[in-house]
């Protein structure tokens, strides 16, 4: 079995704990590192919306919190007709620990699946570089 797949399954198994009341839509992620641990989360919802948190945000959140800092490889899944894609917001976060070239598989339950590197989901993402003033 590829590692993609492997994160994709972690993806599958940690997306039925998503709290998801609202909208019904659960997502699950999993990402793996450097050191090659698999971090996971699910998106949250609450009533005050938009103050929820995405699948991808959570298992980041697990992975520096755990005190790693570099992304190798992400999966996301959900329960829709094409695979399901990171938002706009979650691209950027993963762009922020990962370098050109990390693969994101995206998935449905149906077992289709699209896989992209990250600069291609996010071209010309913003970074830490061009805040820098030279001075």
């Amino acid at each position: 079995m590829s590692p993609a797949i492997t994160l994709v399954d972690e993806a599958k198994t940690i997306r039925e704990n998503a709290h998801a009341p609202y909208s019904g839509f659960k997502v699950g992620a999993a990402i793996r590192t450097a050191s090659g641990r698999v971090f996971t989360g699910v998106n949250v919802e609450n009533a005050a919306y938009p103050e929820g948190t995405c699948a991808e945000a959570g298992a980041i959140a697990a992975m520096v919190a755990a005190g790693e800092a570099q992304i190798i490889e992400v999966a996301v899944i959900g329960d829709a007709p094409d695979p399901v894609t990171p938002c706009g917001g979650c691209r950027q976060k993963i762009a922020e620990f990962a370098p050109p070239g990390v693969p994101v598989t995206m998935a449905n339950l149906k077992g289709d699946a699209v896989t992209m590197k990250i600069e291609e989901l996010l071209p010309r993402a913003f970074a830490k570089a061009q805040m820098e003033t030279g001075t």
